[in-house]
């Protein structure tokens, strides 16, 4: 086996990794996926860099097939709970970005927590919401109003650093509206004027779709 750089590593391909390598493959990540299903891995091939077929998950196998090069490892398998442990264990150990592991259960989430991963439930968290936040790096949060309006989080653009909220003239220029900024984890609506953004500021913002994806896109 040997190792290909890759954004996004794929451990399972059931319904929801499956959907999920899908989609950012076809919106251009670079993805890597393994499953011990032939079938599965076949299907997954068109959208992916590389997918392999096996049933060893070994620290040795995840760097061969190239997951040690990822930003994030998604863990999807959730049937077996000592195989989801084995998984997510061998890719912290990696030293990767961000590990995410599905779970079923509120027991399965705790137990996959506790290890180091992040947990997502497929039954409370949309594998499209999930798609949508790797996808844009920037992007911290959202809430979809309609197909044409979207709430969304997102950290300051590093060029608006130091920058009043008049000076930015964001709605004039993207159309969008602050309705928050997150600063040093407190949250305030009430934006004034004259408040300059810092490095570390996430801002709240509602606005049409398109001009969203402009603002979240700038430098």
């Amino acid at each position: 086996m040997s190792k290909i750089k890759s954004s996004i590593g794929i451990i399972g391909l059931g319904k929801f990794g499956s959907y999920i390598a899908q989609e950012l493959g076809k919106n251009g990540k670079s993805i890597v996926c393994i499953d011990k299903d032939e079938n599965k891995v076949k299907k997954i091939l068109p959208y992916s860099d590389a997918a392999y077929v096996s049933e060893d998950l070994s620290i040795k196998t995840l760097e061969d097939t190239g997951f040690k090069e990822c930003d994030y490892i998604l863990i999807c398998i959730s049937e077996h709970l000592d195989t989801a442990i084995f998984a997510t264990l061998n890719a912290l150990n990696l030293g990767v970005e961000k590990v995410i592991s599905i779970a079923n259960s509120e027991e399965q989430g705790l137990v996959l927590e506790k290890l180091g991963a992040e947990v997502i439930y497929p039954y409370k968290d949309s594998a499209d919401r999930l798609v949508k936040k790797i996808l844009n790096n920037n992007f911290l949060d959202y809430i979809a109003l309609n197909d044409d309006v979207e709430i969304i989080e997102v950290k300051v653009p590093k060029s608006l650093i130091g920058t009043s909220v008049i000076e930015s003239d964001i709605r004039q220029k993207y159309g969008i509206n602050i309705i928050a900024i997150e600063s040093e984890d407190k949250i305030t609506t009430r934006i004034h004027p004259n408040y300059k953004f810092n490095k570390e500021d996430a801002l709240v913002v509602i606005g049409d779709t398109d001009q969203l994806k402009k603002f979240q896109n700038k430098e």
